[in-house]
């Protein structure tokens, strides 16, 4: 049998725990897919005596995981550690300078450093795969580089962040308000250190950049990503949302226009009855739109131990095989540089505003949109206390930017109580 794969793993939390776990379990069924054995030679950890739930003693212990990158038993440096910065960057240019490949499930690094990363992999004869980096155990970032390769992908989209679809989902199915499920999810673990990674729409925004880079053929620029989060979400808008045949779903959408490339993460209405309509709890969900194929619906497990782990062994399972793809699907330095552009795509808009209760404030609000040239298709005002008056309106198709020219308008008004929400309703 060929000489085996050895794997230096930086990073020994849930994740890193797990892909231990695979590879003592599943040896045997490893080897004879992958045509070679797969080892573990070295491990590196901030704690040694944490129990992991896992056996490591028969692993080389490093404490400084760019000492692992660097050691010449490890042909594999598999970084899950996470980060954007520090450690996590510092291991994974050592280890391509040092000639390894990559597997990382490490979604910020790669969206503010993939590009470099990439290319100097590129120049070492290194790859780096990712799978793992985004939605957990679907095979997204394999759908679009190799089963889709033969399409012009149009657009991307989906629901990447499972703490944020169990937030709205919960919301949804139990009648509560939005600060008392965040603080569920936090008690359940489910959300990051920093919370505004998830809630934020920071988290499934890297994600979306690094889909955007291998759909689109581009540089990775999460800076471009417009970000919205979710914590302007009330229980009224998710009762509101349904009693009009829609769901809220922090949705990622990418696609290429004629002004550039589109970026954004940001809540939506999709269609109670659509596939993304029907996603419950920390499940996640990526569609795939390419010309050839039309659409393609992936859906599962977007995190945890088993679900990550798997998208990581897939990657590793690659490179034992002998399968090398540039990181994000064609050479770097063939990856175009896209302009930036808004969301030009018209759309149907939900708005949200809470007026005073006074004559003439609802006329002020029509006339403003009227100006910005935005049309009314429905308009209702619910029951409301003695002094503020919600009204809930969904326009015609319009663009983002003469609704932000009305909603600009009428942050001048002294009728405007709250700040007012507008989602768009994604049609899917």
């Amino acid at each position: 049998m060929s000489q085996p794969l050895r794997l230096g793993i930086a990073g020994l939390g849930t994740v890193g725990a797990g892909v231990v776990k695979i590879v003592r379990q599943k040896a045997n069924l490893l080897a004879a897919r992958a045509g070679r054995p797969v080892e573990i030679t070295a491990v590196c950890a901030r704690s040694r005596d944490k129990d992991r739930g896992v056996n490591l003693s028969h692993y080389a212990w490093e404490d400084d995981p760019v000492t692992l990158a660097r050691r010449d038993d490890v042909d594999v440096f598999v970084e899950l550690m996470g980060g954007s910065d520090g450690p996590a960057k510092a291991a994974t240019e050592a280890a391509i300078a040092a000639g390894k490949d990559v597997v990382t499930a490490n979604k910020a690094l790669l969206a503010h450093h993939g590009h470099a990363l990439a290319l100097a992999a590129e120049d070492a004869g290194s790859v780096i795969r990712f799978e793992a980096a985004v939605a957990g155990g679907i095979p997204v970032i394999k759908a679009l580089t190799e089963g889709l390769a033969g399409n012009e992908i149009t657009r991307v989209m989906g629901v990447m962040n499972g703490t944020c679809n169990y937030i709205l989902t919960r919301m949804q199915s139990a009648g509560l308000p939005y600060a008392e499920v965040f603080e569920e999810a936090n008690q359940l673990g489910y959300l990051e250190a920093d919370p505004t990674l998830d809630v934020g729409g920071i988290d499934a925004g890297h994600k979306l950049a690094l889909l955007a880079s291998i759909a689109f053929g581009t540089q990775v620029d999460f800076d471009a990503v417009e970000l919205e989060g979710i914590e302007q979400i009330t229980i009224g808008d998710i009762h509101h949302a349904a009693d009009l045949g829609f769901r809220i779903k922090l949705l990622g959408v990418c696609q290429m226009t004629g002004r550039g490339l589109e970026q954004r993460m940001s809540p939506c209405l999709v269609p109670a009855e659509s596939p993304l309509g029907q996603l419950e709890g920390g499940t996640n969900m990526c569609v795939l739109e390419g010309d050839s194929v039309e659409q393609i619906v992936l859906r599962g497990p977007g995190a945890g131990e088993g679900p990550t782990a798997s998208a990581v062994m897939g990657d590793v399972m690659d490179i034992a095989r002998g399968l090398r793809i540039p990181t994000f699907g064609i050479p770097a330095s063939s990856l175009a540089q896209a302009k930036p552009a808004k969301a030009v795509t018209p759309a149907a808009y939900y708005l949200r505003l809470t007026l005073e209760d006074k004559p003439g404030a609802l006329a002020k609000v029509a006339t403003a949109l009227g100006e910005a040239g935005v049309s009314i298709n429905r308009m209702r005002q619910v029951r409301h206390d003695k002094t503020t008056a919600p009204v809930l309106i969904v326009t015609h198709k319009t663009t983002r930017a003469a609704l932000d020219d009305a909603l600009a308008q009428m942050a001048g008004f002294d009728v405007i109580a709250e700040p007012p929400v507008a989602l768009r309703i994604e049609m899917v």
